[in-house]
């Protein structure tokens, strides 16, 4: 049986931080990832993604993004960037290992991978991030529809929708962002419970971010706590243009799903052929149902990235765990440095 210091699940973007903050406070991590390569939930996420942040603010610890600072990185370089990322971490990193469970014992942890290996840790840190679980809402009569249902996390292009009628259910920046990339091929409607909310990227010639970072909102603690309702999407101008022009149109969420269509607020049915479910994530850590780290929902019960109920237990990648930037490729870094410290107490 391996027994290590620190073992992280998960090595996407907040693992690899983790694992980088350890080695560089003189631990030895062990990191675990079921996917067969370096990338996270990057490589699965829709083609034409890019980053929110300029490449000077999206960055992990000791590798500034390359090329351009000033320029907002497209998925497939996130990619790059990862993997090159993953070959310079002094750490132990084994791809194509999938953990099952964890058990708390005495002096630590047992991982147990679904493949029947165990291993040893004094330290564990779950890594699989937000958005690794997609989140489908109980949506009255979704059960029945006769077209197509997906997540947004299934969404890669919009070719195969040319000339379908398109409902996409969500407000944020994914929904708006797949909206108005199909609304160029196909009748789109984006549906949401309130109004949508808008985020100017720049602001007095300055990057959102920038703002975020000069003022310390970005790694505050009280950040998160200044956000009510819906997340605002984050435009350049292009997204609310193309809503206003009704390309996508924007109404509020249907009533019901009935059969091959919809009905609207107003009564009127309507014939859909594709809906688009871009409600989110919720955070991957199944493999934590046997300890008490998670509540009857499998939500990590935790005070800023430690677990509140497993001592020796944290988490780095959760949406808004510590601040703005928590999940984020900016922000993971110091919210592993935060958790390591408090873990290693």
């Amino acid at each position: 049986m391996d027994v290590v210091e620190v073992l992280v699940v998960g090595g996407g973007q907040a693992g690899l931080a983790t694992a980088q903050v350890a080695v560089s406070r003189g631990l030895s991590p062990v990191v675990l990832d079921a996917s067969p390569g370096p990338g996270g939930s990057w490589p699965r996420y829709y083609d034409s993604l890019t980053l929110f942040s300029p490449a000077r603010f999206s960055s992990l610890p000791g590798a500034p993004f390359p090329g351009d600072p000033g320029r907002y990185p497209v998925r497939d370089e996130v990619i790059a960037y990862l993997s090159g990322y993953a070959g310079r971490v002094d750490a132990d990193v084994r791809w194509g290992v999938r953990v099952d469970h964890v058990v708390r014992v005495r002096d630590g942890f047992e991982v147990i991978t679904v493949r029947g290996g165990v291993l040893r840790a004094r330290l564990v840190v779950a890594a699989s991030g937000g958005f690794g679980r997609p989140y489908r809402p109980s949506l009255p009569g979704l059960e029945t529809f006769a077209g197509r249902v997906l997540h947004s996390a299934e969404y890669r292009e919009p070719s195969p929708f040319a000339g379908a009628r398109v409902v996409v259910v969500g407000g944020g920046n994914s929904a708006v962002q797949i909206g108005v990339e199909l609304a160029r091929v196909a009748r789109v409607s984006l549906t949401t419970r309130g109004p949508l909310r808008w985020q100017p990227q720049r602001i007095l010639g300055g990057d959102f971010h920038w703002w975020l970072t000069r003022t310390g909102l970005d790694s505050s603690r009280w950040g998160p706590r200044l956000v009510k309702g819906t997340v605002p999407v984050i435009d350049d101008g292009r997204y609310r243009a193309a809503v206003r022009a009704g390309r996508p149109d924007h109404r509020p969420v249907f009533t019901r799903v009935d059969g091959d269509g919809v009905v609207w607020a107003d009564g009127r049915r309507e014939r859909v052929d594709v809906l688009i479910l871009a409600t989110g994530f919720r955070p991957d850590v199944a493999y934590l149902t046997d300890t008490a780290a998670v509540d009857g929902r499998d939500r990590p019960l935790h005070e800023r990235g430690v677990s509140t109920t497993v001592p020796g237990l944290g988490y780095v990648g959760l949406e808004h765990q510590r601040s703005f930037a928590s999940a984020t490729i900016r922000g993971v870094g110091r919210d592993a440095g935060y958790v390591l410290g408090r873990l290693a107490r």
